[in-house]
């Protein structure tokens, strides 16, 4: 499943994630769920038709990302795996970032994080004005909704209904296998 927030000119997409990684690191090894919230560049592009038209959005490159996850095999609510890539080279994030505060409560630190775009975004290298001059604002407020939708998703994925493994039997032998309301 996946939520899309769209400002003028960033976005956040939240969504369930099954991940298997084939070459995890010490004490990273076996399935991994939960929800992936990420900041993303949005493109606007020209109209298809007259001007009643719908205008095409592409949710773009990445700028950000926490990944609010659990080892499938663990206990619920361990966020055992939970953390962060604060920076993205092109399409592929930084390495993971644990810190104590995002496992301890981490949509609380969600929240704190989402509210502050001009940091965020200075964080991962990118220019103040990859933002439209609202869209700061517009993200603070509407960081609570955000949260609400990734805890309605984390309550989901507890309950099995969504970040299950893929049903495709041929993926299981895939180097990656990675199932995702979004991808």
């Amino acid at each position: 499943m996946l939520y899309a927030f769209g400002f003028e000119r960033v976005g956040v997409v939240v969504g369930d994630l099954y991940f298997v990684d084939p070459r995890p690191a010490k004490g990273q090894e076996g399935a991994e769920h939960g929800v992936r919230v990420e900041l993303r560049v949005l493109e606007r592009g020209a109209l298809n038709g007259s001007i009643y038209s719908a205008q095409p959005i592409e949710v773009g490159r990445p700028i950000w990302r926490a990944d609010l996850l659990e080892s499938v095999a663990g206990r619920p609510g361990s966020f055992d795996r939970t953390h962060y890539h604060p920076v993205f080279r092109d399409w592929d994030p930084s390495s993971r970032v644990f810190v104590r505060e995002l496992s301890a409560d981490p949509l609380g630190w969600l929240g704190e994080n989402l509210a502050d775009l001009d940091g965020l975004l200075a964080a991962a290298g990118f220019p103040a004005d990859t933002a439209g001059p609202d869209d700061a604002d517009h993200l603070r407020g509407v960081a609570p909704e955000i949260v609400a939708a990734a805890r309605r998703l984390l309550d989901r994925v507890r309950a099995g209904e969504l970040g299950s493994a893929p049903r495709d039997p041929t993926s299981v032998g895939e180097p990656v296998s990675i199932r995702a309301g979004w991808l």
